[in-house]
This record gives structure tokens, C-alpha cells and sequence, in this order.
């Protein structure tokens, strides 16, 4: 018997997971989105690995970008709201209306959200097809920690 993608989601609802959200600025188009699925995947060079449904808005354009800015959540309401308002697919013109944001280390990088437990630049070095979704391997160009000591994490479908 072959599990189903309800049993993999039960599975997984019970292992938490930091919530993070992705930004991507190319050719004046800008996005963002939540997400649970980034992985650490090595330490020398610095990879970290993105799973990214195909149907997702960000999708396209990260492809095209070739890079993107992580910015980690930070834990409480302030995070939970950020994570619920990159979560809804809000329009792009309204998706950045109220949200404070910094500027990364290199300004080739798209924006990353103020106030985060961290903040990642990466530059996309292989994307392997992956059932539904894209996996995108990045190498981190920067990594700095930021003022919010935890993160908020995604445990039994809610954030905490």
C-alpha cells in the first residue's frame, strides 16, 4: 500500500516546522509568500533547499529571478500575522501595504520583512522536479540573525 498525501500531511502536522516567508523582486515585479517546507541541506558551501508548488503565484517569478530573501518569523502575534497575510495570496499591489521592511546586505536581493529572527539572501544554484512542486537549491550569499530570539513554528496546522 502507497501512502496518500493526507497520511504524509497527518504525519507531518505532528513535527514542527519554522514558518518563513520568501521574497522575490524581479524586473520590478514583487512577491511573497509563506512557507514551512526550507531546509538547511549543507554548511560549506551554505544550501538550503525550498519546496515550491508549481501552482503557487511565486513560482514563475523565482524561477525567473534566480534568487530570493528569507526572512524567518518572528514567534508571537506579530509573526502569525505576517505569516497568515503572505498565506492568502494577496494581491501584489496590497501585499506590501503596512509591512516594514529592511533592506538585506545586497541590494540585488529582494526586501526582507523588519523585525524577523533572521534573514537569509540566496542565490538559486539547481531546481529538480518534485511531484507537484519545484525543489529549488540555493546557495546563502548572507545570513544574519535579527532581534527576535524564536521562531514562530507550524505544529498541528496551526501557528505558534
Amino acid at each position: 500500500m502507497t501512502a496518500t498525501g493526507d497520511d504524509l500531511r497527518a504525519v507531518f502536522h505532528r513535527v514542527p516546522s519554522g514558518i518563513a516567508v520568501v521574497t522575490v523582486d524581479h524586473d520590478g515585479e514583487r512577491l511573497g509568500l509563506t512557507v514551512s517546507s526550507l531546509v538547511s541541506l549543507s554548511l560549506t558551501p551554505p544550501l538550503v533547499g525550498l519546496a515550491l508548488s508549481r501552482q503557487a503565484a511565486l513560482h514563475e517569478i523565482l524561477h525567473q529571478a534566480g534568487a530570493f530573501a528569507v526572512s524567518w518569523l518572528p514567534a508571537g502575534e506579530q509573526g502569525a500575522t505576517l505569516a497568515a497575510h503572505f498565506a492568502r495570496g494577496v494581491p501584489p499591489i496590497a501585499m506590501w501595504h503596512r509591512i516594514g521592511l529592511r533592506e538585506g546586505r545586497d541590494p540585488a536581493f529582494a526586501p526582507q520583512l523588519a523585525g524577523a529572527a533572521g534573514w537569509l539572501d540566496c542565490r538559486i544554484v539547481a531546481e529538480h522536479d518534485a511531484g507537484d512542486h519545484t525543489f529549488f537549491v540555493a546557495e546563502v550569499s548572507a545570513a544574519e540573525t535579527g532581534p527576535a530570539e524564536r521562531v514562530l513554528t507550524h505544529l498541528g496546522g496551526k501557528a505558534e
